[in-house]
C-alpha cells in the first residue's frame, strides 16, 4: 500500500512539472504559430545616426521592411511608385577622378573636388544649399520617403532657423559646410578663406556637436587656397554638382544630358522663380525613377 502511494505521488509530481519545462524549451515562433509571430515581431530598430554626428545611417536609414504606411507614403508626395531601396554601398572605387586631378584616396595632400562619384550602384545624390528654405512639410517629405539628403548650410542664411535643420537631421538628413557668409572664396587670402570654412565648422559643432567632412564652396568657385584652408579645417572633399534641378528642369554642367549613376544633383533653393522646394524635389524624384535610379547617401560614398 505504501509502495502504491509512493508511486502515485511520483506520477503526480511529474504531471505537474513536465509542462513547465516543455514550454520553456519550445521556440516562441512554434508556440505562437508563424503568422501570429509575424504580427508581433518588432520593426527594424531605427538608425542611431552616422559617424561625425550626421543623421541617417548607411544607405540613409532605408534598410529593412518599410511597413504598409511607408509603402503608401510615396502617393502623398506625387510619386506613382515607391522609391527603390539603394543597395548597401560599397567602398568608393580607388582612383576615382576629381575635378582638380587629385584622387579620392586618402593619400591625396588636398581634398578632392567632386561632382560625380564613381560607382556601379544605381544611385544619385540629392544636395541642397544655403538654408533659406524652412518649409516644415519638406521635413515630412524627407522623413516619410526616407530621403538621405545632404544640406550644405551657410550661417548667415540660416540665421535663427537652425531648429528646422535639427528636425531635418532627426529624420535622416546630413548637415554639411557652406561657409559662414556665402562669400565667393576664389582669390581671397588664406586667412579669409580659412575663417569662412573653419568658422562654419565651429558653428555646426556648437549647434549639433558635429564636424562636417564635406564642403561646398559658394557659387562653386574655389582655388588651391580653398583646398588648403578646407583641409586645415578638417574637410575631406569639396562637393560640386554635375546636374542642377531648377524651376523648369534639370541642367548639366558637362557630359550627357541625362542622369547617370553617381551623379551629384543640386536642387536650386530659389523659390522666387517658380515651384517650391518640395515640388522641385518631387519632379527630380520622378526623373530619377524614369532613369531606373534611386537616391543614395552621399556621405557613404565620400
Amino acid at each position: 500500500m505504501r509502495t502504491r502511494r509512493a508511486v502515485t505521488a511520483v506520477l503526480l509530481a511529474l504531471a505537474v512539472t513536465a509542462p513547465v519545462g516543455c514550454a520553456q524549451s519550445v521556440d516562441p515562433i512554434e508556440r505562437l504559430g508563424k503568422k501570429a509571430a509575424e504580427r508581433v515581431a518588432p520593426h527594424d530598430a531605427p538608425h542611431d545616426g552616422a559617424t561625425d554626428g550626421q543623421g541617417g545611417g548607411r544607405g540613409g536609414g532605408q534598410g529593412g521592411d518599410r511597413g504598409e504606411e511607408d509603402r503608401e507614403s510615396y502617393r502623398r508626395w506625387g510619386l506613382s511608385a515607391p522609391l527603390a531601396r539603394p543597395p548597401a554601398p560599397a567602398a568608393p572605387l580607388s582612383g576615382s577622378p576629381a575635378l582638380d586631378g587629385t584622387s579620392v584616396g586618402r593619400a591625396a595632400a588636398l581634398p578632392p573636388v567632386v561632382d560625380h562619384v564613381t560607382t556601379r550602384d544605381p544611385v544619385v545624390f540629392l544636395t541642397y544649399d544655403d538654408g533659406a528654405e524652412r518649409d516644415p512639410r519638406f521635413v515630412d517629405m524627407v522623413g516619410e520617403l526616407r530621403l538621405p539628403v545632404s544640406m550644405f548650410l551657410t550661417d548667415s542664411v540660416v540665421g535663427p532657423g537652425y531648429g528646422h535643420f535639427a528636425r531635418l537631421r532627426s529624420v535622416g538628413a546630413s548637415l554639411q559646410n557652406h561657409t559662414l557668409d556665402h562669400a565667393a572664396l576664389r582669390g581671397l587670402p588664406y586667412a579669409g578663406q580659412r575663417a569662412e570654412i573653419c568658422g562654419q565648422q565651429q558653428k555646426l559643432h556648437a549647434r549639433f556637436g558635429l564636424r562636417p567632412r564635406l564642403f561646398r564652396p559658394p557659387y562653386g568657385r574655389y582655388d588651391t587656397t580653398t583646398l588648403r584652408a578646407a583641409a586645415d579645417c578638417g574637410i575631406t572633399a569639396l562637393v560640386l554638382w554635375r546636374a542642377s534641378m531648377g524651376p523648369a528642369d534639370l541642367t548639366y554642367t558637362h557630359g550627357p544630358h541625362r542622369l547617370r549613376p553617381g551623379d551629384i544633383v543640386a536642387v536650386d533653393p530659389d523659390e522666387l522663380l517658380g515651384p517650391t522646394l518640395r515640388e522641385r524635389t518631387t519632379r527630380l524624384l520622378r526623373r530619377i525613377q524614369e532613369e531606373g535610379l534611386t537616391v543614395g547617401r552621399l556621405e557613404d560614398y565620400l
